[in-house]
């Protein structure tokens, strides 16, 4: 109880610590590329006259995040030659990322996809590819680095640094096209500076990657594991070499995953389908925003001044908002309130397609969007936290978030297809039916949870 009441009386100072400001810039570097190979580009490759087909066929490439948790054990139990050396196997992998990054940013933003879509869609894949490995890295830094004082804390800055990143990949991308480009009509050195300058603040992140330490990470008990299972290969008459491989393999891809399913048991698959499928909702909508906003008339420079004023207040107070209402009621609860709101989103933009070009609807609309994202973002994060054992915490965590994206972002890329045969409306109020078995998924796991949390109880 006396550790609660001093985590109480830190208040906001919390948002001071180093380590808080640490995961804030963080979160910015894994909140920017997201949008730069999704609703933003597809607001890019509207403009250049490239079909909504396309766009949406086009959203792919962000399904590398939906596959991270192949390579997340190489980044987990391998250094990267030269730069894990110079920096710790969690920094060089971060720099080695944001490099990457950086470098297939500028590729996109030489590119026109009036001339070379192949190029750009080349380039998106190598920011999304490399975006996902830093964000598995970051990932596990954030959950390595975090003592209980913090853990809310941390979670918080970096949701909010995420946020502010995704506004600024989202409005200002499009502010910077405009003022470097025209606000009206395609001009693609517009999109190139954009791009450019996007690319130009990936640098806080590989700067914060520079100057932060190397966490001191325990693994002592996975070594263990992997020197008596190779112990055992060698028992067995196996070469050494082909022993230790094995060996390595097995700690490092198998025992994440195999750790999570004795852990939850039954309840290990329903989990699973609870986090692939609980954001389908924004994530199938997301394709097409920006794609509604260029056919409803609307400038880069108006969706831009109401993302910038408007959906940067909404975030920060989604984040905060969101903070609270978990950390004072059950997770699954705001969960479930952030289904709600995505879905009532939906049905918002729903009403948006009978009235037309309207900058109220278009500000209520964002600032909706944000506030609830916020929250259940929020909720989300803390819930896949605690389902992470720290001992596999890249490893488990980016099967989590790339489950949380893959089915998603698969039937996205549908959506431009699907807008084409029925229309915006149409459209919109399926991505809000669509949310509906999430509730029940949320239902169903919250009851198996207090049944065996129930039966713990009772057995001792």
């Amino acid at each position: 109880m006396e550790k609660t009441i001093d985590n109480n009386k830190l208040g906001w100072r919390v948002y001071l610590e180093k380590k808080v400001l640490i995961m804030l810039a963080l979160g910015f570097s894994s909140g920017l590329p997201l949008l730069l190979v999704f609703g933003t580009l597809s607001f890019w490759l509207r403009e250049a006259e490239v079909s909504r087909t396309d766009i949406g066929f086009f959203s792919w490439v962000a399904l590398a995040y939906g596959f991270k948790w192949a390579w997340s054990p190489l980044i987990d139990r391998f250094p990267i030659p030269v730069l894990s050396h110079l920096l710790g196997r969690r920094r060089g992998w971060m720099v080695f990322s944001q490099l990457m990054i950086i470098a297939s940013l500028v590729g996109m933003a030489i590119s026109n996809p009036q001339v070379d879509l192949m190029q750009l869609a080349i380039f998106a894949l190598i920011v999304a590819f490399s975006s996902a490995s830093q964000d598995i890295v970051i990932d596990a830094y954030r959950i390595e680095l975090a003592c209980e004082r913090l853990q809310a804390a941390l979670a918080a800055a970096y949701m909010t640094g995420y946020r502010l990143a995704m506004i600024m990949a989202g409005a200002g991308a499009l502010a910077f096209a405009a003022w470097f480009g025209s606000d009206i009509g395609y001009d693609v050195n517009g999109w190139k500076y954009a791009y450019l300058i996007m690319a130009s603040l990936m640098l806080v992140g590989l700067f914060t990657a520079l100057c932060i330490k190397e966490p001191n990470i325990d693994s002592s008990e996975i070594d263990d594991l992997e020197h008596d299972y190779c112990q055992k290969l060698l028992d067995k008459g196996l070469p050494t070499k082909t022993a230790k491989l094995l060996a390595w393999f097995y700690t490092a891809a198998i025992m994440p995953f195999k750790d999570f399913f004795t852990r939850y048991g039954k309840d290990a698959m329903v989990i699973l389908v609870l986090i692939g499928c609980y954001r389908i909702s924004d994530v199938v909508m997301g394709v097409m925003a920006n794609a509604f906003y260029v056919d409803m008339g609307f400038t880069k420079t108006e969706v831009a001044s109401v993302s910038k004023v408007y959906g940067v207040i909404m975030t920060l107070l989604g984040a905060g908002l969101g903070g609270i209402l978990v950390s004072r009621f059950n997770t699954m609860k705001i969960l479930a309130l952030g289904a709600v709101l995505a879905a009532c989103t939906n049905l918002l933009f729903m009403v948006f397609t009978y009235m037309g070009n309207s900058l109220p609807m278009l500000t209520l609309v964002i600032s909706v969007d944000n506030l609830s994202a916020g929250i259940a973002t929020a909720a989300f994060i803390t819930y896949m936290s605690s389902l992470t054992n720290v001992a596999f915490s890249a490893t488990q965590y980016a099967l989590f978030s790339s489950i949380m994206l893959l089915f998603p972002k698969f039937l996205a890329g549908f959506s431009g297809l699907y807008v084409d045969t029925f229309g915006y409306n149409i459209f919109f109020l399926s991505t809000a039916l669509i949310g509906i078995p999430v509730l029940l998924l949320i239902f169903t796991v919250s009851k198996n949870s207090k049944s065996s949390s129930e039966t713990q109880s009772e057995s001792n």
